[in-house]
C-alpha cells in the first residue's frame, strides 16, 4: 500500500488494506439524502479528488438517494483502481417522506446486495455492513437471522467481507459467534465516548472501528473547547476532531463526508496533524462526565 495514504493504513484482512482516512459518500445525494446531487459535476469532482489524494476507502449505500449516490460513484470512478475499496451498508431502506425504515428480512437483504452490485458496477462487494440500529442508535435484539443472510451471500461470492453497523457490544459478540467480521461502524466522537470499551476490544482483535458523525451532538461548551484547541494549533475544529480519532486507536478508520473538494482536502490534511499531549488531555476531558 502506498505510504502516502492519508492517515496511514489499516489491514482489515489479508486482501483488504484501507487508508485510515476514507470518504463518506452520503452527502453526495440531494437534500435529506434524497434524490440526485444539486451539482452532479461537483460530486464527480469530489470523488475523483479523494482518489487522487490517496483515499482507498469509500463508504456508501444503495439507500443513499436512494441509488443515486452509487450511480455517481460508478460514473466518477468506474473502472475502479485496484487499490480502491468500496464499503456499503444494507439493512435499511428509504420511505417517501425521507425516513430510514429497517429492511432486515431475507428478501430485502438479498435485493439490497444485488442492488449495490448493479449500481456500483461490481461482481462482488469488498465489505457489506449490516445496519442494525436506527437514527437514535442501536436497537437491542438478535442479529442472527440477518447476519446469517450476509454470510450466505459471502459464501456465494457476492460479498468478500462483512461488518456490522449501529450495534451493541452484545450484538457484535453474537455476530462473531456466527462468522468472521472485519469492521464495526458506530457513532463515536470526542463528546460521545460510550463505545470506548468497544473501540479497545475491537483493537485487540484486529477489527476496524469506523466512527460516524465526528462532530455530531456536541454541546456549546464542548464546541467551544474544540474551537479553542483548534485555534491554538492553527487547524480547523474538524481537523482536530479527526486527528483525535486517529490518535485514539490505530484501528479507527474515518469516513468524513463532504460535497466540497476544498473541504475534502482539509479533511485529508488532518492525517498529518499530530496533537500534542496537552491538547489530547484537554480534548479527552470533553467526553468525561463533570465531577459531582
Amino acid at each position: 500500500m502506498a505510504s502516502d495514504a492519508p492517515g496511514g493504513t489499516f489491514r482489515l484482512a489479508d486482501d483488504l488494506v484501507l487508508s485510515r482516512i476514507g470518504y463518506g459518500a452520503m452527502q453526495l445525494a440531494g437534500p435529506g439524502v434524497m434524490g440526485p446531487p444539486r451539482d452532479r459535476d461537483a460530486a464527480v469532482a469530489v470523488l475523483r479528488a479523494a482518489v487522487a489524494a490517496g483515499v482507498t476507502h469509500i463508504d456508501t449505500s444503495d439507500y443513499y438517494g436512494p441509488v443515486t449516490t452509487n450511480e455517481v460513484i460508478r460514473e466518477a470512478l468506474h473502472p475502479y483502481p485496484e487499490s480502491l475499496h468500496l464499503v456499503t451498508k444494507v439493512g435499511a431502506t428509504r420511505s417517501p417522506d425521507g425516513g430510514w425504515p429497517s429492511a432486515l428480512g431475507r428478501a430485502e437483504l438479498v435485493a439490497a446486495v444485488h442492488g449495490n452490485l448493479e449500481h456500483l458496477g461490481l461482481e462482488a462487494l469488498d465489505v457489506v455492513n449490516l445496519r442494525v440500529g436506527g437514527a437514535m442508535g442501536p436497537r437491542r435484539g438478535s442479529v442472527a437471522e440477518p447476519f446469517t443472510v450476509l454470510l450466505e451471500l459471502q459464501q456465494e461470492g457476492l460479498i468478500r467481507h462483512v461488518g456490522v453497523s449501529n450495534v451493541t457490544a452484545d450484538q457484535l459478540a453474537e455476530a462473531q459467534s456466527l462468522g468472521e467480521l472485519v469492521c464495526v461502524q458506530n457513532q463515536y466522537n470526542l463528546a460521545h465516548r460510550g463505545d470506548d470499551p468497544l473501540v479497545d476490544s475491537c483493537a485487540s482483535q484486529g477489527i476496524a472501528y469506523v466512527p460516524f458523525f465526528p462532530l455530531g451532538g456536541f454541546s456549546p461548551l464542548q464546541s467551544a473547547v474544540l474551537d479553542d484547541v483548534a485555534a491554538a494549533l492553527g487547524a480547523s475544529p474538524m481537523q482536530v476532531a479527526l486527528a483525535w480519532l486517529l490518535q485514539r486507536s490505530p484501528n479507527i478508520l474515518l469516513i468524513p463526508g463532504t460535497s466540497s473538494v476544498a473541504h475534502l482536502r482539509s479533511n485529508v490534511a488532518a492525517g498529518a496533524l499530530r496533537l500534542p499531549a496537552s491538547a489530547v488531555a484537554e480534548l479527552d476531558a470533553m467526553g468525561r462526565p463533570a465531577a459531582a
